[in-house]
């Protein structure tokens, strides 16, 4: 019988030690859009697939990237309203955080706080793991930083990652582009050309999102505009 009797028990190991509803979870993420984050040396850019379910859609109403703190941003990859979740809980965070101390948290600070939400879902009866993953970008005085955030609240500091659909494909040629030395244009581009590695069809400004943070420490999404400008440039 192995995990499956316990694939409907949060909170019950299987005999082989997992917690068989956040191996779905990930599941979940797996199949969500490609997302991925570059930390360069002078700050830290995120992308994402942006693919609308019908052309009737209006793109401007869908958005991955989201922004948490003037110099903290997320996407995520995996179930968008369970991010929406996670996004009004870490805003929240960071608002008790700034009327406590008078100062922004730091990004570690709120990865730690988001993670735990994320953990306390795994453990807790009446609830489900959050079926989504996320990379926070930031700028605080530890300089850039890259957090991704799993759904069984585990979370690491990466130099560059990819998770989604396209994971193995995109941490492959991350492996291959990343350099320490890398500058924030230079991280759009390896993005860019990262997200073009598994991108079933015509890569442009409507079907991808850009976020970036630089040494003025202000996250900021970048225009269709400017996500046209990058993409004339690796071509």
């Amino acid at each position: 019988m192995g995990d499956s009797q316990y694939s409907f028990s949060l909170t019950t190991f299987s005999p082989s030690g997992k917690l068989v509803q956040i191996e779905h979870a990930l599941t979940a993420v797996g199949s969500g859009q490609t997302s991925l984050g570059i930390k360069a040396s002078n700050g830290v850019v995120i992308a994402t697939e942006k693919k609308l379910p019908s052309i009737l859609v209006d793109e401007a109403s869908v958005q991955k990237i989201q922004t948490l703190t003037p110099n903290i941003g997320v996407v995520y990859s995996g179930m968008g309203p369970d991010s929406r979740v996670l996004v009004r809980k870490s805003r929240k965070s960071a608002e008790q955080y700034y009327r406590l101390y008078k100062e922004s948290i730091p990004v570690t600070q709120l990865v730690r706080e988001t993670a735990a939400v994320m953990q306390e879902f795994t453990q807790s009866g009446g609830v489900r793991p959050f079926g989504v993953s996320l990379l926070v970008a930031g700028f605080d005085d530890k300089g850039p930083q890259l957090y991704q955030v799993d759904p069984s609240g585990s979370y690491f500091s990466w130099k560059a990652s990819a998770m989604g659909k396209n994971v193995s494909n995109a941490k492959t040629f991350l492996e291959k582009r990343y350099t320490e030395e890398m500058e924030l244009d230079d991280a759009v581009h390896t993005a860019i050309l990262t997200l073009k590695e598994g991108f079933e069809g015509q890569i442009s400004s409507k079907n991808i999102e850009i976020g970036i943070i630089g040494t003025d420490k202000v996250f900021r999404i970048l225009t269709p505009t400017e996500i046209d400008d990058y993409l004339q440039e690796v071509e």
